[in-house]
């Protein structure tokens, strides 16, 4: 499952740049997605397989910091980035004569740039907050990778600014990019709802089809994280849930976004060789 992330998202990365046809904002959107899907899945998984292999699960302090920070900064700019695409869908579909003068190259520069800012910014924040703890020895983290909140948790120091700081992060950078992504789709929706034709319907939602499947799937699976560890006795269902949205739901994009698209198509037959079904 990691190679075909790393391998399905690197194709989706070499089509974009190789193609000419593919450099307009929503598969620059795209590249991006795909690049911080490999970031974000080589955080965890390549430590778990190689716990897998050595048959040991120690992990080094400096070790957990570090790969705590750098899922904080790749789950944060995926969740950023999302929220970018549905801009972008919303402004082709709701205002398609000024897309191109709205969305030019230096306008979707600066905001991959801001979403890379806000994301380092809370990781960092977060990360800090962390240094602060003092832990016990022999601490054991009831997870696959180092999760913040499992962390936390295990600390024998006061965690009330890390719980606000985790609060004011979840509203800020969850709550925040998931209301933009509905008012866009909700405006989306009522454009589309105006077009007459129903061939002019399904075009203008075939645009934003597969964007609207990564969406459902990555929060559904974090909502299915939270839920599972708000629960009693869940840790095993919560690691469970943990893997759809850092190994599955990665893997998966790339074929979303190149099963219905002919122009990703177009460009992976040219790089691989092969028809692409």
């Amino acid at each position: 499952m990691y190679l075909i992330t790393v391998f399905g998202n690197l194709l989706i990365i070499l089509a974009v740049s190789s193609d000419s046809h593919l450099h307009t904002p929503m598969y620059f959107f795209l590249a991006n997605l795909s690049f911080v899907d490999i970031c974000f899945t080589s955080t965890t998984v390549p430590k778990m397989l190689w716990n897998i292999q050595a048959q040991s699960k120690v992990i080094t302090y400096a070790g957990c910091l570090t790969q705590m920070y750098f899922f904080i900064l790749f789950a944060g700019f995926d969740d950023f980035l999302l929220a970018v695409m549905a801009y972008d869908r919303f402004v082709a579909i709701c205002h398609p004569l000024h897309y191109t003068v709205i969305m030019k190259p230096s306008y979707c520069i600066l905001l991959v740039l801001v979403v890379w800012v806000m994301s380092v910014l809370n990781s960092l924040l977060e990360s800090l907050t962390v240094l602060l703890l003092s832990f016990c020895t022999d601490v054991e983290i009831s997870h696959f990778f180092c999760e913040i909140n499992q962390v936390v948790q295990l600390a024998c120091s006061d965690t009330f600014l890390n719980d606000m700081v985790m609060y004011f992060a979840t509203v800020l950078l969850v709550g925040g990019p998931l209301a933009g992504i509905l008012f866009s789709y909700s405006k989306i929706v009522s454009s589309i709802c105006g077009i007459s034709s129903a061939q002019g319907k399904y075009k203008a939602f075939s645009t934003c089809a597969s964007h609207l499947s990564v969406v459902s799937l990555f929060y559904f699976t974090v909502l299915g994280v939270y839920l599972s560890s708000a629960a009693p006795q869940t840790s095993h269902s919560s690691a469970v849930a943990s893997v759809m949205y850092t190994v599955v739901t990665p893997m998966l994009n790339p074929f979303i976004y190149s099963l219905r698209n002919r122009d990703i198509k177009r460009a992976l037959k040219r790089i691989v060789g092969v028809p692409v079904m």
